[in-house]
């Protein structure tokens, strides 16, 4: 393995992941669904994390291993650990708040 491909798998596993835990038959998840992507614009944070889209009709497993119960709710894992948890964000302001120890 190259260092340069090695070095970018290191930096690339190290990215903490954003979880977006959606319903696609909600219009509340809906409007939701834009935020995390304007707060990660702000300021140049989009390579901050890795964002994944979890539907919850689709993933019923994995939103009972992570005890998710409200739609949406976003959830930042650092390795394979929980750091934090947002149910039912309002918008841009609750996001920014919940991701500020990780924003620049």
């Amino acid at each position: 393995m190259s260092a340069t491909l090695e070095t970018a798998t290191q930096t690339r596993t190290s990215e903490p992941g954003l979880v977006f835990f959606y319903s696609g038959l909600s219009g509340r998840c809906r409007r939701v669904e834009g935020y995390p992507a304007q707060v990660l614009q702000h300021r140049g944070n989009h390579d901050t994390f890795k964002l994944y889209r979890v539907q919850v009709e689709d993933n019923s497993e994995l939103v009972r291993r992570l005890s998710v119960q409200t739609y949406p709710t976003l959830v930042v894992f650092e390795g394979k650990h929980v750091r934090a948890r947002l149910e039912q964000p309002r918008g841009c302001r609750d996001i920014e708040a919940f991701l500020a120890p990780w924003l620049r």
